[in-house]
């Protein structure tokens, strides 16, 4: 598949370059629309009114679109024209062509599946502490790098049991980002967040093949991938109090090597309330969901076990939040790396406690969740894990709860897709400035897509699916600077991603199927070395290894991108 991928990049390239000659700039989603589904490109240099045509590829026009709405950008003097073509239905490959530009236009009834797929194994690239095989990996095949089983306890981390510089050991789990740190607070939302998209799609990722070490057995590829993550977690709770330590990481970031390379050593940092927290109800929700399961046996007893310890450690320790700066006054050496910090943990004990009461089934649990509840449903991120929690009561058996999460999703959903009709791309996503920022692409494109989807299931069937699509198409190329931002798709997509592996590699291809973070008018990271081309919110994006802030990747935003397209991918 990677080749594949790599090969279709390169061949699509020849096309940007035909259109790049001309002021004309044709925007649309660039891997593909379904046949029967909404299909919108955008016109920027030109009206298009009696110039643009779709043609097959034998050179026939076999649309001239009429329906042409205009719009003016949010934040400049930029004039686009939103072009309806969704009459034209019938499966296959054309051109867009608009005074002499020309753009290719795929429609399949699977279209989304190869980057559905790529989406998720991409879980298996970023993997810590194993070979990754050229038989599943293809050119992104590399050594073992972080084995991770002569880990250091930080002094911030130690207790009587686990003296400051005990060596423990703790193996497996995912990369969290473009560095090569394992962070519990990131890992426990990612995880969450696809099995909430899973658990509504079981018999799609059921049958869903991504050609990992563990295929050939019983389990689904994307529980396996899952476990792999989660049997890391396991490993970050102290056995003798159930605290979770916030982090395994070294001291600074590594260099743009290898992970062979890397030598600095790691450590397991302070425990704090939100990673335990986290850790709890990440743990319940798969122990429910791997009850019997042959291939791992002893996990759903353990998990519960670990759940509910944590949850424990929580209630004792409800003001251990993690503060780096704090902690490097006090201890050595100090720790530079990803904070992952939040001085509020109300939204992770909701989560945990809902989780737990749907394992459990205890009282205690769900008197918890109930007076933790929040009235307004806010799209899940790392920072605010409630929608989990609130998601996770549609389906928990309570019909009361459950109206009062519809009547919040709709709310939000509602106020979400009201401009989207005088939008100038179409898509509820990228009409306001607070669109754009530090990876929002994740949390404002897709996983608002997520959130539409669980409204067209459970509060107005076929009413929301439309607008998940709508943010689809603009990741995928429907946008200011015609992007996909998803590696190794489309025409034009990122070739430079803040990715340490995929810069060291010598591979001059990223590795496929990440979502990197999108334009940040913050430009938090911009220098002398690093300029931007614009300040505009929607243009404010970089394709280069340094721009962290602009063309980072993250887990919790392939678990989003995962979650919507795999969403979408199942039920077309």
């Amino acid at each position: 598949m990677v080749k594949k991928l790599l090969l279709s990049s390169a061949a699509l390239a020849l096309v940007v370059c035909a259109s790049a000659k001309s002021d004309v700039a044709i925007r649309l989603n660039q891997v593909g629309y379904f046949p029967n589904e909404e299909k919108v490109v955008v016109i920027e240099g030109i009206n298009p009114a009696g110039k643009i045509q779709v043609k097959n590829l034998q050179g026939k026009t076999v649309l001239k679109p009429r329906n042409i709405r205009q719009a003016q950008s949010p934040w400049g003097d930029k004039t686009r024209y939103v072009v309806d073509i969704s009459d034209l239905k019938k499966e296959g490959d054309y051109e867009v062509c608009v005074a002499g530009a020309k753009a290719p236009l795929r429609i399949a009834r699977h279209a989304l599946h190869d980057i559905s797929v790529a989406s998720l194994k991409l879980f298996y690239l970023i993997r810590s502490g194993v070979p990754i095989e050229a038989q599943y990996a293809g050119p992104y095949a590399r050594p073992l790098g972080h084995a991770d089983t002569q880990v250091l306890v930080h002094p911030s981390a130690a207790s009587e049991s686990r003296p400051e510089g005990t060596v423990i050991s703790s193996p497996l789990g995912w990369y969290d980002a473009g560095d090569y740190n394992k962070y519990v607070v990131n890992s426990a939302f990612s995880i969450g967040l696809m099995l909430g998209v899973y658990e509504e799609n079981k018999a799609y990722f059921d049958r869903l093949q991504t050609n990992i070490p563990e295929s050939k057995n019983q389990t689904a590829d994307f529980l396996d991938e899952m476990m792999f993550n989660m049997l890391w977690l396991l490993t970050m709770q102290d056995p003798d109090d159930g605290g979770v330590y916030h982090k395994l990481t070294t001291p600074n970031f590594e260099g743009f090597v290898m992970p062979k390379d890397c030598h600095q050593p790691r450590y397991v940092v302070a425990k704090s309330v939100t990673a335990t927290l986290d850790f709890a109800a990440v743990m319940a929700q798969m122990a429910r969901l791997m009850k019997g399961n042959a291939d791992y046996p002893d996990f759903s007893a353990k998990a519960a076990e670990a759940a509910e310890r944590a949850y424990l450690w929580a209630l004792v320790h409800p003001d251990a939040f993690y503060r780096q700066a704090d902690m490097n006054k006090q201890f050595q050496p100090a720790v530079n790396t990803g904070e992952y910090g939040d001085g509020n943990a109300t939204d992770e004990r909701f989560w945990a406690a809902t989780e737990l009461y749907k394992l459990t089934g205890k009282t205690v649990y769900k008197q918890d969740a109930l007076r933790l509840m929040p009235s307004d449903f806010l799209v899940p991120s790392w920072g605010n894990v409630s929608g989990l929690g609130m998601l996770s009561w549609l389906s928990a058996g309570d019909a009361v709860q459950a109206d009062k999460v519809r009547q919040a999703l709709q709310a939000c959903c509602d106020a979400y897709v009201k401009d989207t009709d005088q939008s100038c791309f179409q898509a509820p996503y990228g009409n306001h400035a607070h669109d754009f920022g530090w990876g929002h692409l994740s949390e404002r494109c897709c996983g608002m897509g997520i959130a539409l989807l669980f409204a067209d299931q459970y509060v107005t069937k076929g009413k929301y699916r439309r607008y998940a699509l709508e943010n689809i198409d603009c990741l995928l190329g429907r946008n200011a600077l015609g992007y996909c931002y998803v590696t190794g798709f489309g025409q034009k997509s990122p070739m430079h991603p803040h990715h340490r592996p995929s810069a060291a590699d010598g591979i001059d291809a990223p590795f496929p199927g990440m979502l990197v973070g999108g334009p940040n008018p913050g430009q938090q990271d911009k220098g002398s070395n690093l300029v931007y081309p614009s300040s505009l919110p929607d243009e404010s994006y970089v394709d280069h290894a340094d721009s962290y802030a602009s063309n980072e990747i993250a887990i919790n935003w392939n678990a989003a991108l995962v979650g919507l397209l795999c969403w979408v991918d199942a039920t077309e």
